[in-house]
């Protein structure tokens, strides 16, 4: 794991030389004019992820997507492209549609002004009475830059960001052979949070907290941060690339319904084989890899075909700038998005979207602990993910690997309240993340808030403020 990536443009994720030490001050958590000037500099100025391509098949299908001040129409046309426009009257700026539909045209709720999905005035009420001309033909909806990366939609409303393709470089390179257009969305999740949105781009640009916060983890992905590798790219995105075996450092449970174990067994593997725990995380590694090069044809994993051995069992979590993260998997793709809210620079939005492959393999378990019901859980922000000791019960079960059918899903928006609203995805890596997020809040606030201490683990958190920092500053990467 410790090999670099060939292409020239990777940094060392955890080699603080290839940072300027840009400080991460408490202020842009809670500031709104720090929130202001995001908006003003980096978010008119970014591209960002919309949808799926799927959700819009047909001429007239279309998403809105909403974003601080703005709200945008990304809409199939007839020949089978895709535009976006500000969703906002021409004629006195009225708001022309609220959520995802499917029409010929767009007509505004306020005057009946018709737009075709060209975004062109195709008729008006009284077209006679306008001084200066019929607006038909004349005016249009202002325009916004649309673009598609395998089967996710991006936007941008800046006329000078780069490409999609140059702005995501290297990352369409670097998960060429996953084909998530074909991945279905099995579950897609919003919840409001009261914190501010930097936060999760701090969370999940460090590995630093996942031994501790998720403890449930280490006993199929080898969380280590000597064992993993860490790559920063231009852009400010970045990612961590973990084993997909159990950690050695961390030995949660070595009986014989140890999670790995039952990957294993599900298939073909003898695990009577492996002597100890070593051998069972070190040589059932490279057997996992070899058996589901043997039997991903007749187990029905076809998507299997052009994955590389380290893509078949390893764990990346990528980070796209500024609000984004991958965890893509063999099987499929948990993938978080979060973003402000429109006044409050203490709250954000969260995305989650669990996605999988519609035959053999599956979006059920990705990103999850996979813990049963009947065991104990505690929540206090001292223990996070721990098992109640008091409990003989291991508290850990990953469900084994099997091919489950998946649905494509519609938007599910939770009220979080207190993690009330969300308890059914208590076995989500993510709700522990969300569970320490009303400390952070406070915390920054505190009088004794210090500049971050960070392990070298931690250096790409420092890395995404330093790309933010360019934005505000006016000059983007480039």
């Amino acid at each position: 794991m410790n090999k670099s990536s060939s292409n020239k443009i990777v940094k060392d994720g955890k080699d603080p030389n290839n940072l300027r030490g840009d400080p991460i001050t408490n202020d842009r958590y809670f500031c709104k004019d720090f929130m202001n000037k995001e908006w003003n500099y980096m978010w008119t100025k970014v591209w960002l992820i919309a949808g799926r391509e799927v959700q819009i098949q047909e001429p007239g299908d279309y998403i809105v997507h909403d974003l601080v001040k703005e709200s945008v129409i990304i809409v199939r046309q007839k020949d089978g492209s895709l535009r976006g426009f500000y969703n906002s009257c021409a004629h006195r700026g009225q708001r022309l549609v609220e959520c995802d539909s499917s029409q010929d045209s767009f007509r505004c709720p306020y005057h009946d002004w018709q737009f075709g999905l060209n975004g062109d005035v195709i008729s008006v009420p009284d077209e006679d009475d306008y001084p200066q001309g019929s607006p038909v033909g004349k005016r249009k909806l202002v325009e916004v830059r649309v673009d598609t990366w395998d089967g996710f939609i991006f936007y941008t409303m800046s006329d000078e960001a780069p490409d999609l393709m140059d702005y995501l470089d290297p990352i369409p390179e670097i998960y060429k052979n996953h084909n998530f257009k074909d991945q279905i969305r099995a579950q897609w999740v919003r919840v409001e949070l009261d914190v501010n949105w930097k936060f999760f781009c701090d969370n999940f640009n460090e590995s630093y907290h996942t031994r501790f916060v998720h403890p449930q983890v280490p006993s199929v992905i080898d969380q280590d941060h000597f064992t993993s590798r860490y790559e920063m790219f231009p852009k400010g995105h970045a990612r961590i690339i973990q084993m997909g075996r159990p950690s050695l450092r961390d030995r949660v449970n070595e009986d014989e319904d140890h999670p790995f174990k039952m990957i294993l067994e599900s298939w073909g593997v003898d695990v009577s084989q492996y002597p100890d725990y070593e051998t069972l995380s070190e040589k059932g590694w490279t057997d996992l890899k070899k058996a589901k090069r043997k039997l991903y044809k007749e187990k029905g994993y076809h998507h299997y075909e052009n994955l590389s051995d380290e893509e078949l069992t390893e764990s990346p979590f990528q980070f796209i700038f500024p609000n984004i993260a991958m965890g893509v998997q063999a099987d499929g793709c948990i993938l978080l998005n979060w973003f402000p809210h429109p006044t409050d620079p203490e709250k954000c939005f969260f995305d989650l979207w669990d996605m999988g492959y519609p035959i053999g393999g599956s979006a059920k378990g990705i990103g999850k602990t996979g813990r049963d019901n009947d065991q104990a859980f505690t929540s206090t922000s001292a223990g996070i993910g721990k098992k109640d000791e008091a409990n003989d019960q291991e508290f850990l079960s990953r469900t084994k690997v099997n091919p489950v059918k998946l649905q494509e899903v519609e938007l599910d928006f939770r009220d979080y309240d207190g993690g009330k609203g969300v308890e059914d995805l208590w076995d989500h890596v993510v709700y522990q993340d969300w569970q320490l997020t009303d400390g952070l809040r406070r915390g920054v606030r505190s009088k004794g808030y210090q500049e971050p201490y960070l392990a070298a683990q931690e250096t790409r958190v420092r890395y995404f403020h330093e790309t933010l920092h360019d934005y505000l500053n006016g000059k983007p990467p480039k």
